[in-house]
Parts: C-alpha cells; structure tokens; sequence
C-alpha cells in the first residue's frame, strides 16, 4: 500500500529530527503493517507498507501509530498533530514500488528543500518489502 497522512492543518512540523524519531519509533511499534520506504516532508507523510504477521485493517493500524505519534510528540504546543483522515492506493507488484518510490523521493526537491534526494534526511527505508 501507498499510504499519505498529512498533519493537521497543513502546519510544517513533521519534518525535524525529533518528530523523525517519534514517527519512526511509532511504526515500529505498530507491528501489523510493516513500513518499507517513506519520506517525511514538512506538512505531510509517505510511505508504503504491507501486512504484518498479524494483520489488522489499514485504517486501524493508520490511527494507531497516529496517537502513538501525538501522545509522544516532543512539542505537545503543536496538537493536534495529523489529520484524521489518510490517503492509500494499493500498489500492484514491484514495478508499481519502484515507480512510485521513484516519484515519492523526488518530493524534497520539487517543493525546494534539497538540490537532490539523497541530501533529505527525512526519508529512508525501515523494511525491505518482497513483491513475490
């Protein structure tokens, strides 16, 4: 799955070293989809997953790593700190991954925040996803 979540309001808070680490922590955390790749921009989250061992439904699991999120975010005086609400679209095999994540990390630079990719620090890989 592709997955977006943007914080609320739009504000530009996600992209900083210590909400980094929450995010990441949270996704850890929330075993029932695995995160794969993801870049972490300002106003908003990509990422693509797929089912864990024990999986739940897409929009439980989105919620829960989001209170996980806002009950350890560093800077309480930001709440609330995601939208309700997501988007997703099921990807179809690793041809689709690869296009996608070809395009997702190119967002840095088409919004102005790098020259290249590989400069965002917000953005990497927690599992490699098998497309068998």
């Amino acid at each position: 799955m592709f997955v977006t979540v943007c914080s609320a309001d739009r504000k530009p808070i996600l992209a900083y070293e210590g909400a980094h680490r929450v995010i990441l922590a949270a996704w850890r955390r929330a075993q029932a989809w695995i995160v794969g790749r993801y870049v972490i921009l300002p106003d908003h989250i990509h990422l693509f997953s797929a089912p864990g061992d024990q999986p739940m439904p897409l929009d439980v699991w989105v919620k829960f790593w989001k209170s996980e999120v806002a009950r350890r975010w560093p800077r309480p005086e930001l709440h609330p700190i995601c939208q309700t609400d997501f988007w997703d679209t099921q990807l179809r095999g690793g041809e689709s991954y690869e296009a996608k994540w070809d395009y997702v990390r190119e967002n840095p630079v088409r919004h102005g925040l790098v020259h290249r990719p590989e400069e965002w620090p917000y953005a990497g890989e927690l599992n490699a996803l098998d497309w068998d």
